[in-house]
């Protein structure tokens, strides 16, 4: 088969036309990716609403995010003298819409409270919206009245309001 010298004009067109197909392909593509949040955080410190900043040893704090897994431990103490530690293991699946979690293995001991240990093995779910833009990937933690959470590069903080807001940073 012979194709007319109008096709040779054409050639350069149709090139075209299928990078703008390919790059547009690949922005939808990268805009299904779940954003990236993996690694191991360790908390610098917690501003109180009285501006108060706690540091270790009255606040420690680490959290590991796999791919697909969440640990998470906390401590902290009051002006008393009294302690609360959460201990959190979960899985979880993110995407640029939506982050939804599934508890293993929830544990609380809230001296402050005076509830002593309380464990939670349901298995129990939950799922809030996502913001992602650029960089910056927010989303409600939405099980055992976590925080609410924004990263932004290799830090994050985590609010509950009008009670604190904790400052994270990536260690690995």
């Amino acid at each position: 088969m012979k194709y007319g010298a109008g096709f040779g004009i054409l050639l350069p067109f149709v090139g075209i036309a299928v990078i703008v197909a390919l790059s547009v392909a690949s922005v939808n593509a990268e805009s299904m990716k779940p954003p990236g949040i993996m690694g191991t955080y360790q908390l610098m410190f917690r501003e109180l609403p009285d501006g108060t900043k706690q540091r270790p040893p009255d606040v420690i704090g680490l959290m590991t995010l796999t791919e697909d897994r969440r640990n998470f431990n906390v401590h902290w103490k009051d002006a008393k003298g009294k302690s609360v530690s959460i201990s959190y293991i979960a899985t979880y699946k993110l995407t640029g819409k939506e982050y939804s979690e599934k508890t293993i293995y929830f544990m609380i001991n809230d001296e402050i409270g005076e509830k002593g240990i309380t464990y939670d093995l349901s298995g129990v779910t939950g799922t809030s919206p996502v913001k992602a833009k650029g960089g910056r990937i927010e989303f409600q933690l939405p099980l055992h009245g976590e925080p609410y959470v924004v990263f932004e590069g290799d830090k994050f903080t985590a609010t509950r309001a009008g009670a604190f807001v904790d400052h994270w940073e990536k260690i690995k």
